[in-house]
């Protein structure tokens, strides 16, 4: 089995994607986009403060950069602090995984999509040459996919307006030369650390590629069993994370493995993660890279600031003591401390309203929308006059009525609503009351004649480049009173260049995107895996000294990583009625009897079977087809012998023992020729008689089957 991490991703918007060899399959988990990486173009001009002709002329007389002068002052600007110059004023190009360009699409025989922002770099790679590989994704992802996919392709509609048609070459700005010009931090986003990502830039795919996208793509709901090829058995189980978001078990013919996902033990709208599900797999790799982001340290006696299992080896002698007490640990209630977060948001919120400014929120998670809806709307109710909520998306509509149909994806506290007669969330209630105001763009005539202020406003994009936030920023950025809330993960400084100077206020916040890694370690003592493949990053916060039940091995992006297997050999079912044809034969070298049969060998579910054929063998006995090693030259003369043949080895040439073919010649009752040499024995015989009986002279002295 062999592993590749091609990325480690950059948190929720951007989650890892490795590549999997097993059982000569290679699987690749996740082919998300770097969305970040789009706050180093420039904003499209909103016309806001000036004619947008006029826009456009002095953002193309900024970008210019052919003569002398300007050359010589874009270098003089490399090292000093970025201003909105130096920005790219291009249609955006759209950063993939890095390095996954360079494999061979049509050797990547599955694609496993765990999560709605693991599936937008999809539409890329089903539509390069040779792709033929087998999509798997939950019913859920797959739609939430799908209306991200959509939203990013309208949003990205702006640009070819404004722009033009894109040529069909590299752009100007990804020159080498332009870009030995950029700003160091640019250039980093551009290129990578090591330089070497420049190949992973490519243009937005359309709508038609979406489309198409979403005929390769099969779904499944979870715990469902789908079979490729008769030898890998996949089953996608809930992560938590989001929902529909999953973790995958590969269960083969040598060896089960469970891949973990960023994973969240109890949301507050999703479906919780399954880890039960997911125990005895023989390899688990652990592919959460969220605790990295924010380290939880938990000292020791020593003081010194690493998890390790010594701290928690006085459990481990009371398997049952161990286990609840692993048990109290997972299932400790993370949700309260989001809500609490999500409390202090609507306060601030609450806050900026009754100063007469308005809220911004550009937040991408959709259950954290839904729930901030919800929290919200209630802290509203104290303010007078009602200020309005408005939700501004092409795909919105579309989106909130989809999560309001899905219960059976959903924690078991809104799966416990629909049982009450309510709606799973707050929106529903909310729209029809009035309070609540959907609109598929910034532009459109409804919301023109509806608009009012001071308002709550959610839109995308959270990377401040496209969408409807862009409009609304210019709106407010001069409103001390207003109050802008983004996600933590985003570069803010370097997001918020094109709308300096500002005064409007920001917050950003993070919210929990997968396992904290104080419960690292007791998750995997549960699982009980014999192997668990964990990120490199993970060594120096995670001490294994004393976890002798399984072997860890880890990973680093960009290398290889091979895995032993557990098992030499694969079972193997036979069916009844040629168990009664066994006819053992004892080997005379080794201590072992043997047996040769005859049938259809069948493959399936990982699962090998030897079925009957259809046709009956003619007969019953049948002579060895398959010998091995070289005949005693006494024993095979002392058995000619017995049967009347008169035979001797060839004098002259030496011991036969060092030559590499000796002859026996066959003298009575007629003549013949045997040459014994290291690959093979051959009989030369002109009575087919005769040589029958020499085959089976020889049969006798040699091991065959």
């Amino acid at each position: 089995m062999k592993f590749t991490c091609l990325s480690k991703g950059g948190g929720f918007q951007f989650p890892p994607c490795h590549m999997l060899n097993v059982c000569g399959v290679r699987i690749l988990f996740d082919c998300p986009l770097d969305l970040s990486a789009l706050t180093i173009f420039s904003t499209v001009p909103t016309g806001l403060d000036v004619a947008v002709d006029d826009q456009k002329a002095a953002l193309l007389q900024i970008c210019s950069t052919s003569d002398s002068e300007s050359m010589t002052q874009k270098r003089q600007k490399i090292e000093k602090p970025l201003n909105v110059n130096d920005l790219i004023c291009a249609v955006p190009w759209y950063k993939t995984v890095r390095n996954l360009h360079l494999w061979n699409v049509s050797f990547i025989d599955i694609v496993l999509i765990s999560s709605p922002m693991g599936m937008l770099g999809l539409p890329f790679l089903t539509q390069m040459k040779g792709f033929s590989a087998k999509i798997y994704v939950t019913e859920v992802t797959a739609r939430l996919g799908q209306l991200l996919m959509e939203d990013l392709v309208s949003m990205h509609m702006e640009f070819r307006e404004f722009y033009g048609p894109e040529g069909s070459n590299f752009p100007h700005w990804m020159e080498r030369e332009e870009l030995d010009l950029q700003p160091s931090a640019l250039r980093e986003v551009v290129l990578g650390k090591d330089g070497a990502e420049l190949g992973g830039w490519k243009p937005l795919f359309s709508a038609a590629d979406v489309k198409d996208c979403l005929q390769k793509v099969q779904t499944l709901r979870y715990a469902e069993e789908v079979c490729y090829n008769g030898t890998l058995v996949i089953k996608a189980f809930s992560s938590g994370l989001e929902i529909g978001a999953c973790n995958w078990s590969i269960n083969g013919p040598k060896r089960d493995i469970a891949f973990i996902s960023s994973s969240i033990f109890a949301p507050a709208h999703a479906m919780s993660f399954d880890y039960r599900a997911l125990q005895g797999n023989d390899i688990i790799l652990y592919s959460d890279f969220s605790s990295l982001d924010a380290v939880e340290e938990v000292e020791d006696d020593d003081g010194y600031s690493v998890l390790t299992t010594n701290s928690l080896s006085s459990l481990s002698n009371d398997n049952k003591i161990w286990e609840e007490s692993a048990e109290s640990i997972l299932n400790s209630d993370e949700h309260l401390e989001e809500r609490e977060k999500l409390s202090y948001l609507c306060s601030c919120a609450t806050d900026s309203l009754k100063a007469g400014g308005s809220v911004l929120i550009s937040i991408n998670r959709v259950g954290v929308v839904l729930q901030l809806l919800e929290q919200i709307s209630a802290s509203l109710e104290s303010l007078n006059p009602k200020v309005p909520i408005y939700v501004i998306s092409s795909v919105a509509e579309e989106l909130l009525a989809f999560t309001n149909v899905i219960p059976e994806w959903l924690c078991k506290e809104r799966q416990e609503k629909l049982f009450s007669g309510k709606p799973l969330f707050a929106h529903v209630e909310l729209i029809k009351e009035n309070k609540l105001h959907v609109f598929p763009a910034v532009h459109s005539p409804k919301l023109l004649t509806n608009w009012q202020e001071p308002c709550i406003v959610f839109c995308p994009h959270w990377s401040l480049r496209l969408g409807p936030v862009v409009h609304l920023l210019r709106r407010w950025l001069g409103d001390p009173n207003s109050l802008l809330i983004l996600e933590s993960g985003l570069d803010a400084e370097l997001a918020l260049l094109p709308f300096q100077p500002m005064v409007m206020k920001v917050l950003q916040c993070s919210f929990l995107s997968g396992i904290k890694l104080r419960k690292v370690l007791p998750l995997l003592k549960i699982l009980q895996p014999k192997i668990t493949l964990l990120p490199e990053d993970l060594r120096k916060h995670i001490s294994f000294t004393n976890a002798d039940s399984f072997s860890v091995f880890n990973y680093s992006e960009n290398e290889t990583l091979r895995i032993p297997s557990l098992k030499d050999s694969s079972e193997l079912e036979i069916a009844t009625d040629l168990a009664f044809q066994f006819q053992w034969r004892r080997l005379k070298h080794e201590n072992m009897n043997i047996t040769r049969l005859k049938g259809e060998l069948f493959v399936d579910h990982g699962k090998h079977q030897l079925l009957s054929e259809k046709e009956p063998a003619k007969s019953s006995k049948s002579r060895p087809l398959l010998h091995w090693g070289s005949p005693d030259l006494e024993a095979l003369l002392n058995t000619l012998s017995k049967m009347g043949i008169n035979a001797s080895i060839e004098q002259g040439g030496g011991s036969c023992g060092s030559q590499k073919t000796c002859i026996v010649h066959v003298h009575d009752p007629k003549k013949a020729l045997i040459e014994i040499g290291t690959t093979g024995t051959v009989i030369s015989a002109v009575d087919e008689n005769l040589a029958s009986l020499i085959f089976e002279a020889i049969d006798s002295v040699l091991d065959g089957i």
